[in-house]
């Protein structure tokens, strides 16, 4: 018969590595839905994929390390880069997208050639690289495994963000106006919406979060001019995958789904196996749900208002 030290040994050594796991699946969900908030908001609004979308992030970063070493607290830095990249992307929108309004692949390539522009501009300006952010050293352990409060943080930053976007879109007037010019935005022109104002609102909102999203992460990473690539491929996977019919939804089922998928691979088998299941699951999810988690949902409502069965969706 076993001691019972022994079991409460194991016990807690089987439950450390649960939460161990648990702790992984929120950090992923986190890394997943704060890439892809900015991106799948414009794209639900505006019908347009920004190419620019990593480089917006790589901004959030670089904004923070310059005014925090300038002396200011780390809070404030992340305030700050939202703001400016929020106005940058206002300025991108009313200067260069609004003028491809009718032209979705042209914006698509617009967006493109500013991405270019922003890495290799900041290159030239700022050099390779620049000095780094200190991590918050908020620490916990249980179970035998050590954890970084501010995986954490970031995990509670994410929902935030998307609680913050669900009380835009539903509890604000401006919010509203947006949800109608993204469902038929000829008719809420009709009804006296100003939709060109939406859409420069709309590209400001998605920018600030690509800017909040490179704040955030600016401790955790090196800051050089090309470290948006590292959220652009986990970014647009998870903006496929969640589709754009309703951007909150879309983003939140998707990145919990596909944390679910590559959190055990990852922990298991490795970062690269992890990445390669993210993959496949995404291809497949594509196959059989071609507009995505949100897509599906909206077509699933339509054809119950209809009384249509279910078993009729594609």
């Amino acid at each position: 018969m076993r001691r019972p030290d022994a079991l409460l040994s194991e016990l807690a050594m089987t439950t450390g590595f649960f939460v161990n796991l648990l702790y992984q699946y929120a950090d992923n969900v986190a890394f997943l839905l704060l890439a892809a908030l900015g991106l799948i908001i414009i794209l639900g609004v505006l019908d347009i994929i920004n190419l620019a979308h990593g480089e917006m992030i790589m901004m959030g970063a670089y904004v923070t390390s310059i005014t925090y070493h300038q002396g200011l607290p780390l809070p404030a830095c992340f305030g700050l880069s939202v703001l400016a990249v929020g106005f940058f992307g206002f300025l991108i929108e009313r200067l260069v997208i609004r003028r491809f309004a009718r032209d979705k692949l042209g914006a698509m390539v617009a967006t493109w050639g500013i991405s270019l522009m922003l890495s290799q501009g900041v290159l030239v300006i700022f050099g390779p690289s620049m000095p780094p952010v200190p991590l918050p050293q908020w620490k916990m352990a249980f179970g035998g495994y050590s954890y970084s409060g501010y995986r954490l943080f970031l995990f509670g930053m994410a929902l935030a963000a998307a609680f913050s976007l669900w009380l835009y879109f539903y509890k604000v007037r401006i919010g509203v106006f947006t949800r109608a010019t993204m469902q038929n935005a000829m008719m809420a022109g009709g009804l006296g919406i100003n939709t060109e104002r939406i859409g420069s609102l709309t590209f400001a909102i998605g920018a600030g979060l690509a800017g909040l999203t490179g704040a955030l992460y600016a401790p955790t990473t090196t800051i050089v001019p090309l470290m948006g690539t590292t959220f652009t491929a986990m970014a647009f996977i998870t903006v496929v995958v969640g589709g754009g019919a309703n951007p909150i939804l879309g983003a939140l089922g998707s990145s919990s789904f596909l944390a679910l998928i590559v959190t055990p691979l990852s922990s298991t088998l490795g970062t690269f196996v992890g990445r390669i299941g993210l993959l496949l699951a995404a291809l497949v999810i594509i196959r059989f749900l071609p507009t995505g988690f949100s897509g599906f949902l909206r077509d699933l409502r339509r054809r119950k208002a209809n009384g249509q069965p279910a078993e009729d969706l594609p």
